[in-house]
């Protein structure tokens, strides 16, 4: 399995190379900010036409990411929908799709600040949660409770790599907060350095890039 371990409020979790999140004593897996629906929006309202099968796409990492881990619970960390009407015009063989993945499993739905959670599709839907030592939200709040998992900001990091830059969503995480990346396709991001994120976290902040080999560095922009 493509994935990096590390521990995070006493608890040993895997980042996965496509941007979900697994833990393993709680055969629980988490995916953050999958804006399904995000091509119908755009094209909708007359914007740049993204490719109309991103839906399809984040199904299908979804059910390799199920299938690897053999995940027996998943948390999606709101955003779930691009917007709330999207949850209905969901095409029929994406839906059908998604409750296969449901089936056998629990399956909660975090509120997001796109959608209040797509209602129309089964498993539990909150505004948040709390695991053992770990709480799941969409936003991570200014004065947060140690063990804070989220999403919402899409983080990503750009590193220099033999001699060429390179880009990619990244995971963030300190001794108290974790902040997941985005998990749909073509969902852009937020580079780990804007503010709105360095706000977040203190000195000796880590990032772990995604991708075919996870990597573990310093998160840049916060002192050491």
């Amino acid at each position: 399995m493509n994935c990096l371990e590390f521990q995070f409020c006493g608890e040993t979790l895997l980042a996965l190379g496509k941007g979900a999140l697994f833990w393993p004593s709680e055969s629980l897996l988490v995916v953050s900010d999958l804006h399904f629906g995000k091509s119908a929006r755009v094209a909708r309202f007359g914007g740049a036409q993204l490719p109309p099968y991103e839906t399809r796409e984040t199904v299908a990492r979804l059910a390799s990411d199920l299938a690897s881990t053999g995940a027996k619970r998943v948390i999606c960390l709101g955003d779930s929908f691009d917007a709330a009407p999207m949850q209905h015009t969901l095409p029929d063989a994406d839906r059908l799709s998604l409750v296969a993945l449901q089936a056998g499993r629990e399956w909660i739905w975090i509120e997001g600040n796109h959608d209040p959670g797509p209602v129309s599709l089964g498993g539990a839907h909150m505004s948040g949660v709390s695991l053992g030592p770990l709480h799941f939200s969409h936003i991570a709040a200014a004065s947060h409770t140690r063990g804070e998992v989220s999403g919402h900001y899409h983080p990503k990091i750009t590193v220099d790599l033999r001699g060429r830059r390179l880009t990619r969503p990244c995971f963030l995480f300190d001794q108290t907060r974790l902040l997941l990346p985005a998990y749909g396709a073509f969902t852009g991001g937020l580079a780990c350095t804007d503010p709105a994120i360095t706000r977040l976290f203190p000195a000796g902040a880590e990032a772990i890039l995604t991708g075919q080999r996870p990597a573990r560095l310093p998160l840049p922009g916060v002192a050491a």
